[in-house]
């Protein structure tokens, strides 16, 4: 039991970066594969609905790391733990959300562009927590 208790505390921590790795936490989910899928087929004209799922969510995930990562990176590794809030997605579908992720830390001045020249590794882990899904995000530079 005391445990469990630690790693909560260890989760909610405000971790501003610890020499080269950082961490950001995005509360709750980001669209899956099927969703983006879904939306991009609703589009007529100029209008198309994902771009308002992909301005929220990127605008999302650059003020979560504005706020926690004060400088600019050159190269990163990232390890993305998606803790879901059940396994009704697929792995694969759920993962598409690192566009998001990627284009946010963009757009928050984090890295310059997110090609091969400033990303590095990308790994996912899966987890489930029904009480608190989110997306930790931890950043290396590398």
């Amino acid at each position: 039991m005391l445990f469990v208790v630690v790693v909560i505390i260890a989760t909610r921590q405000d971790m501003r970066g610890t020499g080269d790795e950082m961490k950001i936490v995005i509360p709750g989910e980001l669209p899956d594969l099927n969703t983006i899928i879904a939306e991009s087929k609703k589009g007529r004209g100029r209008y198309q609905p994902y771009n308002d799922i992909k301005r929220e969510n990127t605008e999302k995930v650059a003020w979560i790391a504005k706020s926690k990562i004060k400088k600019k990176l050159s190269k990163i590794d990232l390890e993305v733990n998606w803790i879901c809030k059940d396994k009704r997605k697929d792995k694969d579908n759920i993962q598409a959300g690192t566009k998001f992720i990627l284009d946010g830390l963009v757009e928050a001045g984090i890295i310059e562009n997110d090609g091969w020249k400033q990303i590095g590794d990308i790994t996912h882990k899966f987890k489930v927590d029904k009480h608190n899904p989110r997306i930790e995000v931890i950043i290396k530079e590398v």
